[in-house]
């Protein structure tokens, strides 16, 4: 079995070094939740519309992914709830990523600055995700802004200790101190020296974000405190879902969940390989 698997990788991939193996890895999962997030947006709310005639119907070639209680093509469904839930979780890390630049840059000003941002990445690390995100949910009074300001108000510390952790090291190197010397100001040698240095770990730490900020949209989303329950989003799909599973309808809540499960994945490989191009190490193989 190993053996015939081997074969086929060496026939895919054989004249393919492991750059153009990554880079190609990349750019085919990239493609595929692009083309998710297109479809979503161009789709309308036209396949959405109720069908009494056609409800709760089995997967078939007609309906992939079967029909719920109210006749909609489950199909599309999860493909609206898939592209809500990247552009939620694409929103909400890239305010977190901002914020993580910020307070990176901010720890290079001084030992204060620094114990500051240190104090405030282990605040809240000390406080469970979804908790913090539901507070804050229904703090701001729910929906879509509720949620994408809770997941980006909590995802941004462990990046944050990432790249003080860089800061700190760069605040280190020869040419950090002969700036120094020369009269060049903090803020100037934050932007023109260290920031530069920061690109790759955060550009991959914005990636790696992205699915912890999608399953925690869509947990908040099916505990009722996130999206409107009007927004075809997948947490919505899996709550409702649930009143329906005793009746047999597994396909309402299995087709979904897989769906996510892939999306997430997909995001997982995207960043491990671009974590490949960055590494030094490897990059040239």
């Amino acid at each position: 079995m190993s053996t015939a698997v081997v074969t086929v990788n060496r026939g895919l991939f054989g004249g393919l070094n492991l750059r153009k193996k990554t880079l190609l890895i990349i750019g085919s999962t990239s493609l595929l939740l692009l083309a998710i997030v297109v479809s979503s947006v161009f789709l309308g709310e036209e396949p959405l519309q109720t069908n009494f005639g056609s409800k709760n119907l089995a997967p078939s070639l007609e309906h992939p992914f079967g029909t719920d209680w109210m006749g909609r093509d489950m199909f599309i469904r999860t493909l609206e709830g898939l592209g809500l839930s990247i552009l939620v979780g694409g929103l909400a890390s890239t305010i977190s990523t901002l914020l993580t630049v910020i307070l990176g840059l901010l720890s290079s000003a001084g030992k204060t600055a620094d114990s500051f941002v240190s104090w405030l990445v282990d605040l809240f690390l000390s406080i469970p995700h979804l908790l913090l995100i539901v507070l804050i949910s229904i703090g701001i009074g729910g929906g879509a802004a509720g949620v994408i300001t809770g997941v980006a108000l909590t995802h941004w510390p462990s990046l944050t200790r990432v790249v003080r952790a860089e800061t700190k090291q760069l605040k280190t190197q020869e040419y950090i101190h002969i700036s120094r010397n020369l009269g060049r100001s903090k803020w100037w040698i934050a932007t023109r020296h260290i920031l530069p240095h920061l690109v790759p770990q955060i550009l991959l730490g914005t990636i790696l974000m992205f699915p912890h900020a999608i399953l925690h949209e869509a947990s908040v989303t099916f505990l009722g405190f996130g999206l409107s329950p009007h927004e075809p989003a997948i947490g919505i799909i899996l709550s409702e879902s649930m009143r329906y599973l005793s009746a047999g309808y597994w396909w309402l809540a299995f087709f979904p969940g897989l769906s996510l499960l892939i999306v997430v994945l997909a995001f997982d490989m995207i960043g491990e390989n671009l974590g490949k191009l960055i590494n030094p190490k490897i990059a040239h193989e």
